[in-house]
Formats: C-alpha cells, sequence, structure tokens
C-alpha cells in the first residue's frame, strides 16, 4: 500500500498497521507459491523414477519448507506435514 490509498484505518497506527500488513501478505504470497513449485518439481521427479534427482529435490524442498516455518510464513504442523508426506512419496519411489 502506497501513501494517499483508501484504507479503512482511522488513526495513524492503523494505517502504519495495514502498510504493515499488505507488506507481509505479499511477501507470504511469494514464499508460499516457491513451496509450491518445489513440491511439484519433487511429484514430477519421483514420477520419473529418478532416486537421486528426487532425493536431491526433496532436500532443496525442505530447506525451502523450514526457511518459511522459520520466516513464520506457515504453521510448523503445516511444514510438517508438507514434508512428511514428500518423504513418504519419495521413499516409496526409492524403495522400488
Amino acid at each position: 500500500m502506497e501513501k494517499g490509498v483508501d484504507t479503512l484505518a482511522n488513526h495513524k497506527s492503523a494505517e502504519k498497521r495495514a502498510r504493515q500488513n499488505e507488506k507481509r501478505r505479499i511477501r507470504n504470497k511469494a514464499v508460499k507459491t516457491r513451496i509450491k513449485h518445489v513440491t511439484k518439481e519433487v511429484r514430477l521427479a519421483s514420477g520419473e523414477a529418478s532416486k537421486e534427482e528426487a532425493l536431491a529435490k526433496l532436500q532443496a524442498a525442505q530447506s525451502i519448507v523450514d526457511k518459511a516455518l522459520k520466516k513464520g510464513a506457515i504453521h510448523k504442523k503445516t511444514a510438517a506435514r508438507k514434508i512428511s508426506r514428500l518423504s513418504r512419496l519419495v521413499n516409496a519411489v526409492v524403495v522400488f
């Protein structure tokens, strides 16, 4: 939000909070989109049954999800669930 943009805020502190929230929303959106992309990469790599590539993509995905958790973009249990599901998927490919 830029100065001069209409908001529902009537006080200076509320206007600042609205600006902060907008910045955070945009930042979190970018982080969550990145998580979706790496998740898709892991799924595609596991579908091709390339063990090394799938494991490498999984490791990269875990790192990105952990960073999103650390930044507060996603909840702790959401991060754990995403990593767990991707790990199960890759492990099923690696076993066969």
